[in-house]
């Protein structure tokens, strides 16, 4: 075996090409785990090579489908323990049930609490994830959480496209995004404004903020439907936006959200690789930036027992400390 003996990292099969691009960074292998799904549905996994006393790093983002991808990395994790491994870090670029952080009516579940209590008792030492939904849900955990935002990534993208300036308004399709859109804006030394909407698709959304003859940048989270989005993007356009991008870390696009986005006002939508994008969701104005350097950054840095500030700088930032 090859692999870097302080190590291991794994992969479940849900996004290989990410995990594929973290391992190259890292100059590690990807160790091998059986997996096969038996004629009723039920999973069996087996880690091929021992892990007895070494760390090991398994990259499962909780996506479509979501319920077999939390029980694929609940069976690893039991797999991981059994075989007497150091140390099991989970790495979820995307953790599903996110959403689900509080209740809103009564007798609800929080099922961002309940996956967080899983994953805990069964003995996990940290987990890393991406821009979740509310800061909030590191609390759930009573374990280390390196909690990764894209933003260095998407700055650099659109500095690289030359979209910085006066000229340029990052937007927020809601609340709960408005930090990271005064920090991304701060990078691009841009405006930015906010869009007010109701989930009743009947009231339409209002804009505050100047976008009038401006490229505008709407950024979120994540784009599940679409619907959020492209309601933001008509209010944009109906305030005078000389162009629309729609900016989002995790690409669920359900439903028929793909051929949506690219019948919208929208001119381009660009999301990352936490979340693999299967071929019959591609559209043409839909444009995928990697966040695998960071996450390799993030995991080389765990390793080394270092801090993660870097790993969470813009690119100006980075360039001051060089």
């Amino acid at each position: 075996m090859t692999a870097n003996p302080e190590y291991r990292l794994f992969d479940l099969g849900t996004n290989p090409e990410l995990t594929e691009a973290i391992a190259k960074k890292l100059k590690t292998p990807v160790s091998p785990v059986e997996i096969q799904t038996f004629a009723d549905n039920e999973i069996y996994e087996r880690i091929v090579d021992s892990v007895r006393g070494i760390d090991v790093y398994v990259i499962q983002p909780i996506s479509e489908p979501v319920n077999d991808n939390f029980i694929k990395l609940m069976i690893f994790i039991d797999a991981a323990k059994r075989t007497s491994a150091k140390s099991i870090n989970v790495i979820i670029p995307y953790l599903g049930y996110a959403r689900s952080d509080r209740k809103t009516r009564s007798r609800e579940p929080i099922v961002a609490r309940l996956l967080a209590d899983l994953m805990e008792d069964q003995g996990i030492r940290r987990v890393m994830t991406m821009d979740l939904h509310t800061s909030q849900v590191q609390g759930f955990f009573d374990i280390p959480v390196d909690h990764l935002i894209a933003m260095p990534v998407q700055a650099k993208y659109y500095e690289d496209r030359g979209l910085t300036g006066s000229d340029v308004v990052v937007v927020a399709s809601g609340s709960s995004t408005l930090k990271l859109v005064q920090r991304l804006a701060e990078v691009l030394d841009a405006q930015w404004a906010i869009v007010d909407q109701d989930r009743d698709p009947r009231v339409k959304a209002t804009v505050t903020g100047k976008v009038a003859d401006k490229h505008a940048i709407i950024l979120a989270d994540i784009i599940d439907t679409g619907e959020t989005m492209i309601k933001a993007a008509d209010a944009v356009k109906a305030a005078g936006a000389k162009s629309i991008d729609a900016l989002a870390t995790h690409g669920v696009l359900s439903g028929h959200a793909a051929s949506d986005l690219q019948e919208s006002v929208i001119d381009h939508v660009v999301l990352t690789d936490t979340v693999p994008i299967p071929a019959e969701k591609h559209f043409d104005k839909l444009e995928v930036v990697s966040v695998a350097g960071l996450f390799a950054e993030a995991i080389g840095q765990v390793i080394a027992q270092k801090s993660m500030a870097k790993v969470l700088m813009s690119p100006d930032q980075r360039e001051e400390l060089s």
